[in-house]
């Protein structure tokens, strides 16, 4: 039985590697968010010269918002395989990102959470621009979806920062 158990145990285990494929479609959608960037960039420095300040502005928020994007694809990817895959071993690398050698689910949701009420304020700072063009119910909408972003964020952070507090409590005992 002890032999059953112990193999089902390390197929439960290795079950974690079906969630790989899942990291390199990660990076394929990052890819098409390389090529969206660059396309938008060209179009920047294509028309520069007969484009309004606002329309500039909102190519701009458009670049911003995939850079942030692309962050949110990287966080979940190095951070979501480092924790729930296996250990990148990065230690020695001279280019490891700081934030990857104290990462943990906790970490990674704050983060991510960060990351999403960053991206929501751009669409939202893009919705006040052109709110004359837009009706009231729409931007009352998206301040309404941003302020549950924040709300969710702040319990979020507040829930990761309860539960260290308890481990560590926890561990002085």
């Amino acid at each position: 039985m002890k032999s059953a158990i112990d193999k089902l145990e390390a197929f439960i285990f290795w079950s974690r590697w079906l969630q790989a494929p899942l990291y390199l479609g990660l990076i394929a959608a990052q890819g098409v968010y390389v090529y969206y960037f660059m396309h938008e960039l060209s179009l920047l420095i294509t028309k520069t010269g007969t484009l309004t300040e606002v329309e500039v502005m909102l190519i701009v928020l458009g670049l911003i918002d995939v850079v942030m994007i692309a962050n949110l694809l990287l966080m979940v990817t190095i951070g979501g395989y480092e924790t729930f895959v296996s250990k990148i071993d990065l230690e020695r690398h001279e280019d490891s990102p700081e934030w990857l050698s104290h990462v943990n689910a906790g970490v990674l949701k704050v983060k991510l959470a960060i990351a999403l009420i960053s991206i929501s304020s751009i669409h939202l700072l893009r919705t006040f621009i052109n709110a004359a063009q837009l009706e009231d119910r729409v931007i009352i909408a998206q301040v309404a979806i941003h302020f549950a972003f924040l709300i969710s964020a702040i319990a979020i952070a507040y829930t990761d920062k309860l539960m260290m507090q308890t481990l560590s409590i926890a561990e002085h005992k």
